[in-house]
């Protein structure tokens, strides 16, 4: 039994101080716990997977859920999606502004509706048939986000007319959440959520509730993503990793580094994955200074790490 989770590439010293990085490796432990208490007690992957990020999403250390960035409106749009490697079934959601944990949201989706995808308005709706927890758009508002597009938005009103709407945060597509799980059963799953991308516009989503660039789960591995997410949705990226592995035979880590470190970037883009196979293999790869990230094994000792010179030990999947 293997978890592996992320709260989002990008990230770089000074980003924050000593109680905000001790914050968030807090966050991560929790999340590995909660995922592990879900396979230590029989439970399939997908639990697990909810299980973690339903606490990474409750964490403000992270751009999604209560962490999660603000629209050009001043809005929080939040999108996430699952994927059961077992049956290939999966559910997603996307700009939606009063769904505590958009996680929960999609596996209803998955699992209650006769669709994939849900969007807005009517995702909201149907979260309510579903009881699950809708809150006031106000829950998501945090001060330090709310400074980050009040920067974004200065530096747009500074920039040349023609400047991309990235102007004023060279990292406004980072910190989304993710994990994947493999249970005791040998069994895959894949979630990511996500608050999108600081200072968006015209209801932009991105990759993570786009099964196949953000988010992506078969019999042989699990993906998700988490970067710069147009770059994510033109390659297909958490597929195109799992594809290389089921059609080529690849090594998960081999896989990852050629989709994250040399497709995505060859196209202009960055970011990073986590990625794990049917025999327990992690892979985490990263192209930026950091990435948050950790996994936790059957003895429920959970390693995380968040720079990229931070050493982490891998599982050898045997």
């Amino acid at each position: 039994m293997v978890l592996a989770i992320h709260g989002g590439a990008g990230v770089e010293r000074g980003d924050l101080d000593e109680a905000g990085l001790a914050e968030a490796r807090a966050a991560l432990e929790a999340a590995l716990r909660a995922g592990h208490a879900k396979l230590q007690a029989g439970a399939p992957a997908m639990d697990a997977v909810k299980a973690a990020i339903t606490v990474l999403e409750d964490a403000p250390s992270f751009n999604a859920g209560k962490g999660a960035v603000f629209t050009h409106d001043g809005r929080n749009e939040l999108d996430a999606a699952v994927m059961d490697g077992a049956s290939g079934a999966a559910g997603a959601v996307a700009g939606v502004s009063r769904v505590r944990n958009p996680i929960l949201l999609a596996d209803r989706v998955m699992t209650s509706s006769a669709h994939v995808m849900m969007v807005g308005a009517g995702a909201e709706a149907f979260a309510h048939e579903q009881k699950l927890d809708l809150v006031d758009p106000s829950y998501f508002r945090t001060e330090r986000r709310w400074q980050q597009l009040q920067r974004a938005l200065e530096a747009e009103r500074k920039a040349q007319p023609q400047a991309s709407v990235l102007t004023g945060d060279a990292r406004p597509y980072f910190g989304t959440v993710g994990a994947v799980a493999l249970d005791a059963d040998g069994l895959l799953a894949a979630g990511t959520s996500t608050g999108g991308m600081t200072n968006k516009r015209y209801g932009r989503v991105g990759d993570a509730p786009i099964i196949g660039a953000g988010t992506w789960a078969d019999a042989r591995c699990a993906v998700s993503g988490t970067g710069w997410g147009e770059y994510y949705i033109r390659a297909a990226a958490a597929h195109e990793i799992c594809a290389r592995v089921r059609l080529r035979g690849d090594d998960i880590r081999i896989a990852s580094d050629a989709v994250i470190d040399q497709l995505i970037p060859g196209a202009g883009g960055d970011g990073g994955a986590i990625a794990l196979d049917a025999n327990g293999r992690v892979a985490f790869p990263f192209n930026t200074p950091g990435m948050y990230r950790g996994w936790i094994g059957a003895d429920g000792v959970p390693h995380v790490a968040v720079f990229r010179e931070d050493e982490i030990v891998l599982p050898d999947g045997r």
